[in-house]
């Protein structure tokens, strides 16, 4: 079984591979790019059924162990994200091919546009099975390379701008991880995550807290916290629909989960959870109203985003089982219902043109179908009984109360508050985009222009399009998923509960990967 750890990597390298030489062939590139993404969910559903039986799997590329080799370590944790990651970039993907058969490769040129995704789809997957911060840095650096291709595709004014304001922050914060990595090394004389555990407590506090906090920095910035997530608002938005639905679904959330192993392998204790609870409450509502003061949809979907970060943080900040059994079922909620929101947004965009609800009317009569594919994760996001959203909500708060001190409880406010918020935010762009008559949106402009911030680049919006059945049926299908997490929310959250207990410690960690070190 560990065999197959390397092929969720291997696999869309070789897709990407695949989908180059076919470059001419856009058939054959697309049959390329979706056998390579079935297959790696297909693995890593394997891997996720053997490690929930058995165990956590190791896999020390060419023989060597611990702390020399390149360690891959699969747990349940890793394995669910894999099995999230998978069936995101395929609905993604789908949608992107059924934009470009419909209008040609202006917006996703094939013959880049498959092998970058298939790239960035590996450092993803590479990310999340890293067991030494090189890798886990090599994860993030084939990250930003393909994303920032697919971010500038097209070559406009406004997505360049945009991509050299997200390549130079990531770069930022690369140098910045390359940086501990450095320092790690030096000080401890290893990368291997499970190494650098069993040693952290050779080095002075003040070297530990030093390297803690540069970690955390450097993480933040790729999950978009605040104050480090000033970039995002301004960067997704000017992408191509499908562009921006995976970067809002996907990418912020390997930053998370680079947070998650930070504080439950390097450095174990919950020293920072106090920070991390001010964090956590800065992030949901400065976040949550940049998103109740945007009049473009997918500028407020980012601005959600950056805010429901907020709630993983508090999860993590508890440092406790149930707070990370919470954030585990959380972040897989919010892949899948921010995927499936942005790419609803694409859909409106191409019915009406554009994504400004000053300039939007009635699309529940003119395209009742994409109104429900709006409505069920609006409501979802929003924190309305009995989705996924509400239950992921409760069970933070829940898991905050059992260990009540002001700041959990403001946390706990903070959240409520943001949660009302956001519901406010989607409910007043189905009131105005869908439930106002096309014949009122004049009469209301002047009184909305007033009140809500348009895009900076907003340009009056772009010729509406007819919508390709299969990018129907792709958002269909994540609407479904969505749906899914709350029919199967017992057996989703009991998943995670066992992932949550794995990280209760490091000492599981670090008897798979190197028990030598314990001696």
């Amino acid at each position: 079984m560990t065999a197959l750890i390397p092929l969720v990597v291997i696999l869309p390298l070789l897709g990407a591979a695949g989908a180059l030489i076919a470059a001419k062939r856009q058939r054959i590139q697309v049959v390329v790019t979706i056998v390579a993404l079935v297959a790696v969910m297909a693995v890593s559903v394997a891997l996720l059924i053997n490690v929930d039986a058995s165990g956590p799997l190791l896999m020390e590329v060419g023989g060597w162990a611990a702390p020399f080799g390149i360690a891959l370590v699969v747990d349940r944790l890793s394995a669910l994200m894999l099995i999230v990651s998978a069936a995101v970039l395929l609905a993604v993907l789908l949608f992107s091919v059924g934009q470009g058969m419909a209008d040609g490769d202006s917006e996703t040129p094939v013959s880049i546009y498959h092998p970058t995704y298939m790239v960035l789809a590996a450092g993803v997957f590479n990310a999340f099975i890293a067991g030494d911060l090189f890798n886990l840095y090599v994860g993030f650096e084939i990250l930003l390379v393909a994303s920032y291709v697919l971010m500038t595709l097209g070559g406009t004014g406004p997505r360049i701008r945009a991509g050299v304001t997200y390549i130079v922050v990531s770069l930022v914060s690369s140098i910045l991880f390359l940086a501990s990595i450095a320092m790690i090394y030096g000080a401890l004389g290893t990368v291997n995550i499970a190494h650098i555990s069993v040693r952290m407590g050779e080095i002075n506090p003040a070297m530990q807290l030093t390297l803690h906090v540069m970690l955390l920095i450097a993480f933040g910035i790729k999950a978009a916290v605040f104050p480090l997530s000033f970039w995002l608002p301004d960067s997704y938005p000017t992408a191509p629909a499908p562009v921006t639905a995976v970067f809002a679904g996907l990418l912020t959330k390997v930053g998370v989960y680079a947070i998650i192993r930070t504080e439950t392998i390097l450095f174990p204790g919950n020293e920072l959870g106090n920070e991390l609870l001010v964090v956590a409450l800065l992030t949901m509502i400065v976040g949550i109203l940049g998103a109740v003061a945007q009049a473009d949809i997918k500028r407020l979907l980012s601005f959600t985003l950056v805010s429901h970060i907020g709630y993983m943080i508090f999860g993590i900040a508890l440092g406790t089982v149930a707070g990370l059994t919470a954030t585990i079922y959380y972040i897989v909620h919010h892949i899948i219902v921010q995927t499936t929101l942005f790419l609803t947004a694409g859909l409106i965009e191409r019915r009406s043109g554009n994504t400004s609800i000053n300039r939007i009317g009635g699309l529940l009569k003119a395209s009742p179908v994409i109104a429900v594919l709006y409505f069920i994760p609006a409501l979802n996001l929003g924190g309305i009984p009995p989705f996924s959203g509400f239950l992921g909500k409760l069970a933070l708060f829940v898991a905050g109360a059992q260990h009540p001190n002001w700041l959990v409880y403001a946390v706990i406010g903070a959240g409520a508050i943001t949660s009302l918020l956001t519901l406010y935010a989607l409910a007043r762009v189905w009131n105005m985009a869908f439930w106002r008559r096309a014949d009122e949106v004049e009469q209301y402009e002047s009184q909305l222009l007033a009140q809500l911030t348009e895009a900076p680049e907003d340009n009056g919006g772009a010729e509406a399009k007819n919508t390709p059945a299969l990018m129907i049926a792709a958002t269909a299908g994540m609407v479904a998923l969505s749906v899914a997490l709350t029919v199967f929310a017992g057996p989703l959250y009991a998943l995670s509960d066992r992932a949550g207990e794995n990280l209760n410690g490091p000492s599981y960690y670090i008897d798979l990967v190197h028990p030598e070190a314990v001696d």
